[in-house]
C-alpha cells in the first residue's frame, strides 16, 4: 500500500488536529522511542517539516503505550490535548465517543484511503462513518509467538493454523513442563 505524504504527516494515529492548510506547530504524543520506532518518528517528522510545519515531539517511553495513554487522558480531560496522538485500534472508538477526534474525510479522500487501505483497517479508523485516525502503522492483536527450538525438541513444526496449534500444544505439553521445571530449578539454585 502506498501512503502519500499528507497521510503520513497528520499523526501517528488519531488527532484533534487544527487545520494544516497553513504552517504551524503540531504536538505529537507517541510512545515510539526505541530503535526502528524512533527512526520512523524521525521520518514522519521530516515529512511534516517538508510541508512547512514544525513537529513538537511529546514522546512518553515505556509500557507499550499505557503510560502515554495515561498522559493523554490527563491532558485531554484538563482541556489541553496534543494536536495528534498515537492511539491503537479500538481505543479510537472510545476517543471518538468522547468527542476528541477531528474529521479527516478530506485527507482520506485525497489520499484514496478507501481504495488502498483494507476495510478491516478503515473500519477501525472511522467513528460514526467518518475518518478520525490515520493508518500509519497496523498491529494485530492475535499474534502467536513460537519458540522454534522448544517446538523442535518436542518434535513438532511451527503451527500454521489453529488446528496445527492445538495439535502442537498437545505434543509439547510434556516438553514444556520439563522446561518449566528446569527454569524453576535453575532459579532456585541461582537465587534469581
Amino acid at each position: 500500500m502506498k501512503m502519500n505524504k499528507t497521510l503520513l504527516t497528520l499523526s501517528l494515529a488519531a488527532a484533534t488536529l487544527p487545520s494544516l492548510s497553513s504552517a504551524g506547530e503540531v504536538e505529537v504524543l507517541h510512545w515510539w522511542t526505541s530503535g526502528g520506532e524512533a527512526k520512523s518518528v524521525q521520518e514522519l517528522k521530516a515529512m511534516l517539516e517538508e510541508q512547512g510545519h514544525s513537529w513538537k515531539d511529546f514522546a512518553v517511553a515505556g509500557g507499550g503505550g499505557e503510560s502515554a495513554m495515561t498522559v493523554l487522558k490527563t491532558r485531554a480531560v484538563s482541556g489541553n490535548p496534543p494536536s495528534a496522538a498515537q492511539i491503537k485500534g479500538h481505543d479510537i472508538q472510545e476517543w471518538g465517543g468522547l468527542g476528541f477526534l477531528t474529521n479527516l474525510d478530506d485527507v482520506a479522500q485525497s489520499g484514496g484511503w478507501d481504495a488502498s487501505v483494507p476495510s478491516m483497517v478503515t473500519d477501525v479508523m472511522k467513528f460514526n462513518g467518518e475518518y478520525v485516525a490515520v493508518p500509519v502503522n497496523v498491529h494485530r492483536v492475535n499474534w502467536l509467538w513460537a519458540n522454534p527450538e522448544v517446538l523442535k525438541k518436542a518434535g513438532v513444526e511451527v503451527p500454521k493454523t489453529l488446528d496445527d496449534f492445538f495439535a502442537a500444544a498437545e505434543k509439547s505439553k510434556q516438553q514444556a513442563s520439563f522446561l518449566l521445571l528446569t527454569v524453576v530449578s535453575m532459579a532456585r539454585r541461582n537465587r534469581i
